[in-house]
């Protein structure tokens, strides 16, 4: 085996069981709330919907900070990394304490403006307003991934997201029928799981601070930059963020068994897409590193050949997918609308996977480099393109395939603006910091 490919093995191997894990969260809440009916079904859908947005918005204190992490780890400044780490800490408390007190005020308002039915609103509410006060472990958790990341290491956050998966599971089942808790005991189990594995990180990471003889206290320059690139990241993932809203949204205006469908739909989706991140959590580490020891052969080099992996993983996943559909169908839902119309968008997932995969790999290696600034641009103008696909399936009707081609239209986009810029020079720049 080649050297490059032991090394992204070695990252991408332990990266793809935590990636795994972590949208189990809400999977393992998908198929057990299945069973409760499809109304409790359509609830987790609208509201998890929103989570994820509200959550995933703040990505960039995971994917900021192992790019600047790696980059300063590559230039051999051991202190500077675990300090930039720590003040990634600190905002990402900050932000989480934020976002659960504004949630829980506008809630009501934004399960509407998703277009629940009035049956499927009290339980998408329920689910929305106890799923907040998790917002500062999980943000928390966020930003020790990729410090740990940054430091080369994919380990820990295995460890870290299954022990968290497997306590979450537990709870599910002792809270849902145990103690007749519903959807609220799926929630409750979901938050409880996100603590304890925020707790085990922030040990982690206080224990190797004090190793790099690093302050427990946020570095004001470190806070800053983390906010700069933080601010570029947010615009890349409030764009992606807000075509994934839009599609659940436009799915719960179609039908409560359709959103039903796309729920499962898009949570198969959605796994087998940061399985397939794997790839790209090595590529930010990789390409972190390499360019902060002023590598540039040795990351062109590594890059091409995470592409390659890349496609070779999304055939596999698209296999996967087409060889399961009639299990996934059944195991998800036992209402015979929801599974013809998921039997039927399993094809949309299954073919996306090698395009999809193709496209976070390209991701991964650009937010690796620093490419904050450009990504932003990029993801922006692929929404753009998404939005009058998606206007254009509300207007004729077009159903949920329709909407599924909303959704390639998008994907396409964002491969076109990422390849353009991998394929010149521009993204290869050297040094603790980058450009």
């Amino acid at each position: 085996m080649h050297q490059r490919d032991r090394e992204i093995l070695r990252l991408a191997v332990p990266a793809f069981g935590a990636l795994v894990a972590e949208p189990l969260y809400v999977l393992v809440d998908t198929a057990i709330v299945g069973r409760l009916g499809t109304l409790p079904l359509g609830g987790l859908a609208v509201a998890g919907a929103v989570l994820s947005a509200a959550f995933g918005v703040f990505n960039f204190l995971a994917y900021g900070t192992t790019a600047a992490v790696a980059r300063r780890i590559g230039a051999q400044q051991e202190r500077a990394a675990a300090e930039y780490g720590i003040a990634g800490l600190w905002l990402a408390l900050g932000l989480g304490v934020a976002l659960t007190l504004v949630g829980l005020l506008v809630a009501p308002w934004i399960v509407d403006a998703m277009g629940a039915s009035e049956r499927v609103r009290p339980y998408a509410l329920t689910y929305l307003r106890i799923g907040l006060l998790g917002a500062a472990p999980l943000l928390c958790t966020l930003a020790a991934t990729g410090y740990v990341r940054g430091l080369q290491d994919t380990r820990t956050p295995l460890v870290v997201a299954l022990g968290a998966n497997l306590l979450n599971l537990v709870l599910d089942l002792v809270l849902i029928y145990g103690f007749d808790l519903g959807l609220a005991g799926s929630a409750w189990a979901t938050v409880f799981a996100q603590t304890v594995g925020a707790a085990a990180f922030l040990v982690v990471v206080s224990r190797r601070g004090r190793a790099a003889h690093a302050s427990p206290r946020p570095v004001p320059a470190y806070v800053r930059d983390a906010l700069v690139v933080g601010g570029r990241l947010t615009v890349r993932t409030a764009s992606l963020l807000a075509v994934f809203t839009t599609t659940t949204a436009i799915a719960s205006r179609i039908g409560d068994d359709e959103v039903a469908a796309h729920q499962v739909a898009w949570q198969i989706w959605l796994f087998l897409a940061l399985a397939l991140d794997a790839v790209a959590i090595a590529g930010q580490a990789i390409v972190g590193r390499t360019l902060g020891a002023a590598d540039v052969g040795g990351t062109r080099a590594s890059a091409r050949r995470m592409i390659e992996w890349g496609v070779v993983a999304g055939g596999i996943a698209a296999a996967a997918v087409i060889a399961a559909r009639p299990f996934l169908a059944s195991a998800f839902t036992d209402d015979p609308a929801v599974r013809d119309h998921l039997l039927v968008l399993l094809w949309a997932v299954a073919v996306m996977q090698p395009l999809g995969a193709v496209v976070f790999v390209l991701d991964g290696i650009l937010i690796g480099a620093g490419e904050s600034r450009y990504l932003a641009v990029a993801m922006l103008a692929a929404a753009l393109a998404f939005a009058p696909a998606a206007a254009l399936v509300l207007a004729v009707d077009g159903g949920l395939l329709a909407l599924w081609g909303a959704l390639y239209v998008f994907m396409f986009a964002r491969l076109y603006g990422m390849l353009a810029r991998f394929r010149g020079d521009a993204w290869l720049v050297v040094g603790a910091t980058g450009g």
